[in-house]
């Protein structure tokens, strides 16, 4: 039921003095580069407080917007003018235009002003019920901030200039209640002067060696080391285990990642067992789990894989950055594990252009997670955190989880996804993973913007759809994945035959005429795309059969793997002829989409019969 509160009057306050409020707040951050602006949340009585500490001594601003600019923000004003303290709610529309709001929901809880800082505190409910407020959720918050050196006047708040911006937070966060000590030995994996290419999009590996340790440790923590202004630069870092039958010759150098000319010793680094990306901070482990280094199971070598996004060709980059790991003797009861889902990178991830919504679906299936959870613990697996990533033309990103056909909690989701922030979401309670169980990694791109087909693979220009899942105890999955059937997508748009042998990379279709000689990309580009085809096109790409990977940690596959037909969430709409290969008259068998898949894998732009993401 929606309540109305009264609007809490000012006069009713006591006068603003110097001090503390003696409140506590969880969770804080800095949301400009120069460090003025301080903000500190946290849940208090069923509403959202927050404490705003700004160096100024006029008005601060604060609020939520959907795209992180001013239109259509919902927006609260305050200060202390004269002694006496200030809180007002405002809203702007579409035109930016700013209007005080009928309804006032933020409700002023202490309010002090001193030489340098303005100080506020305030509560508000999740949801308002207000049609001018924003709903505060679990997704991603666009949170906006501004602040001025006068105070608010009977003509509204003066304009504040540059002192304003936007940063993305996840609010509703469980707090962290584990705090590490100062004195806690830890070790950094961290790149050395690395030139950066003059291209858009960069993947640089590195093989690093774990410190030996003569018994068992537990990393408890992991802290991005980000260069100093490269923070828009290093896009993600992937930590992976590698073989352990190496000499150390193979720490001399980096290489470029998924390059033809790449030391072998890489291929054999198969396993994620960490993962950053941008916009994301530090990751602690709850207090009964940690990432396991020093037994015979654990990694001796891993590899250091990051990401850098360079869309200007910026010449003459080099960079430090990497990962700092704290480790303890004190073992925790679990050793954490890490499990990828969703679609597997492959440009047979296919969105058409033009649309304003397309979803697509990558399927961990109950055939892969029975084999392995029975194989390795029946009585399941604990998930405690998720990281949930797309790239640019990501609007939204959900991990459901089925059991026996009926659908439970989302396991995690972001339904305003930020490609400029991207963090491991903790669960406020461990979900359990059952022999049996499947999970659907569920993305919603738009691509209105777009001229041409957005594939899947590397570059933050194409996509992905994937989830990261830490649970315990660590067990031999860790990766449970899929991708639709190529040559039943080739189908909708015509084609019947396709060259064989196959021989080039996309593959070339021969019938019918309209694609005689193009590659399957070229095709799928001239078809003549309409948001009514996209929305066909959608609805039949979600229907289709899945190639499926069910990998181990050394990258052998559990022997659930190849195409596999899905469980009737989604019925079958649009039926297709077969597809005719040039030389012979029967039809391509569904293996063959995966044995193209899983060659050019390594041949095409995606590469990888590792799986990575960006």
């Amino acid at each position: 039921m929606c309540c109305w509160p009264l609007l809490v009057l000012w006069a009713l306050l006591p006068c603003a003095t110097a001090g503390d409020s003696g409140r506590t707040f969880p969770h804080r951050t800095v949301l400009d580069a120069e460090g003025k602006y301080g903000l500190s949340w946290g849940p208090r009585d069923g509403r959202l407080a927050f404490r705003l500490e700004v160096r100024t001594a006029g008005y601060v601003g604060f609020g939520f917007s959907p795209t992180g600019a001013m239109a259509a923000a919902d927006i609260v004003v305050g200060g202390v003018a004269h002694g006496r303290p200030y809180l007002q709610d405002y809203f702007t529309n579409a035109n930016r235009e700013l209007k005080k709001d009928d309804q006032q929901d933020y409700h002023l809880e202490y309010a002090m002003e001193n030489s340098t800082h303005t100080v506020i505190e305030f509560t508000r409910e999740l949801h308002t019920c207000d049609i001018n407020d924003k709903t505060i959720t679990e997704s991603t918050m666009r949170v906006i901030w501004a602040y001025h050196h006068e105070d608010v006047g009977e003509a509204g708040p003066k304009y504040h200039s540059s002192n304003r911006g936007t940063k993305s937070l996840r609010l509703l966060n469980p707090e962290k209640t584990n705090v590490l000590s100062t004195a806690i030995p830890y070790f950094d994996l961290i790149n050395q002067d690395v030139l950066i290419p003059n291209k858009g999009t960069t993947y640089w590996c590195q093989m690093f060696k774990i410190p030996v340790f003569q018994e068992k440790h537990h990393v408890i923590k992991v802290e991005p080391m980000i260069q100093r202004g490269h923070e828009s630069l290093v896009h993600h870092i992937l930590l992976y285990q590698c073989s352990s039958n190496f000499n150390d010759s193979i720490l001399d150098y980096g290489h470029e990642c998924y390059h033809p000319n790449m030391p072998d010793a890489f291929l054999t680094c198969g396993s994620v067992i960490f993962g950053w990306a941008i916009g994301g901070e530090g990751f602690s482990y709850p207090p009964h789990v940690g990432l396991s280094l020093g037994t015979p199971l654990d990694p001796c070598y891993v590899l250091l894989e990051v990401h850098y996004d360079n869309p200007t060709y910026e010449e003459g980059l080099i960079d430090n950055s990497g990962l700092r790991l704290y480790h303890t003797t004190d073992i925790r009861k679990f050793d954490a594990g890490m499990m990828e889902a969703g679609l597997w990178v492959s440009l047979f991830h296919t969105i058409p252009p033009g649309m304003p919504e397309f979803r697509s679906e990558g399927h961990c299936t109950l055939e892969c997670l029975k084999e392995a959870l029975e194989a390795e613990k029946p009585s399941g697996i604990h998930v405690f955190a998720v990281l949930l990533h797309t790239h640019l033309a990501g609007r939204g990103i959900r991990l459901r989880h089925f059991r026996k056909g009926e659908e439970m909690k989302l396991l995690a989701y972001d339904d305003n996804f930020d490609f400029n922030f991207q963090e491991f979401q903790y669960l406020k309670e461990e979900q359990v993973i059952l022999p049996g169980d499947n999970l659907i990694t569920e993305c919603r791109y738009n691509t209105k913007d777009r001229t041409r087909m957005t594939w899947g693979g590397l570059s933050t220009r194409n996509e992905m759809c994937l989830s990261y899942l830490l649970y315990y105890p660590r067990i031999n999955l860790t990766r449970c994945a899929s991708i639709p059937d190529i040559m039943e997508q080739l189908q909708f748009i015509g084609v019947k035959e396709i060259y064989r042998p196959v021989t080039t990379w996309p593959f070339i279709i021969k019938n019918p005429k309209q694609y005689k000689n193009l590659s399957f990309m070229d095709a799928m580009n001239k078809f003549k795309w309409t948001k009514k085809e996209g929305l066909s096109f959608n609805k039949f790409v979600l229907s289709l059969p899945v190639n499926v990977r069910c990998s181990k940690t050394d990258n052998a596959e559990w022997s659930i793997q190849g195409m596999t037909a899905l469980p009737p969430v989604i019925e079958r709409t649009y039926k297709a002829e077969p597809l005719v290969c040039a030389s012979s008259s029967f039809s391509v068998h569904r293996n063959f989409s995966l044995k193209l898949l899983m060659c050019f894998m390594v041949l095409g732009s995606t590469l990888s019969s590792l799986h990575l993401w960006s």
